[in-house]
């Protein structure tokens, strides 16, 4: 009974490697690109000219531009966090069915996650540069020229505008709206519409003046 359900699963193995790798030899045969170790394709992947792909990387629902760079463990076009409790008290996942763009000339760090869209698809611009370990939620569309730094958390259905920086670990909460050229310091918090360009800081993140204000003003009281 082992032996006959060893077969059976190593037949199986067989047949979906047989289904996936003429996929793979066409899409690397259309697309010349550099893959530096195993990566995981998923369904509806397409990827530009001269983009390299780093060991363990897992790529589904997603349309990746010409010269990125996706460092290693990093994951786009996943399913996004969206769930609701419907009118038996029951926890229902809300369909994920869009993709995540990636456009031209972009770099993410290893073990970065991007989040595919469920109504609209998650977008990152052109020219960004994303550190390790960040997290962009579903819906979300950044712009072009940004940076965002090591840790940072862009919840879902956010907007945010060109030339955006975004220190290590800024929180961003869904649905609010970032201008261009904004600057938010390490460890801010965004909980609404951030829209002048400028820099910002803090939880709340406000304006840096104001924010650096309240510290120095907190540190003389506790003297």
């Amino acid at each position: 009974m082992e032996v006959q359900q060893s077969m059976s699963l190593h037949t199986l193995m067989q047949q979906q490697s047989r289904k996936l790798v003429p996929l793979f030899i066409q899409m690397l045969s259309s697309v010349p690109m550099l893959i530096l170790g195993r990566v995981l394709f998923g369904p509806a992947v397409t990827a530009g000219q001269s983009t390299n792909i780093g060991y363990n990387v897992a790529l589904s629902n997603c349309t990746i531009g010409d010269s990125c760079v996706i460092h290693n463990g990093a994951c786009v076009g996943q399913d996004g966090f969206g769930f609701f409790v419907d009118e038996h008290g029951d926890m229902v996942k809300k369909p994920q069915t869009l993709k995540a763009v990636i456009e031209d000339r972009v770099e993410i760090g290893a073990n970065t996650c991007v989040d595919r869209g469920s109504w609209r698809d998650t977008t990152i611009g052109s020219h960004i540069k994303i550190d390790n370990l960040v997290q962009i939620g579903h819906n979300a569309v950044v712009g072009k020229y940004c940076m965002l730094c090591g840790q940072v958390r862009i919840a879902g259905s956010v907007t945010i505008g060109d030339y955006v920086t975004l220190g290590g670990r800024v929180a961003v909460r869904d649905h609010v709206s970032i201008a261009s050229k904004v600057c938010l310091a390490a460890n801010s918090c965004v909980t609404k519409n951030v829209i002048e360009p400028g820099d910002s800081g803090g939880f709340p993140a406000i304006p840096i003046h104001e924010w650096r204000r309240q510290v120095a003003s907190h540190s003389w009281i506790m003297k």
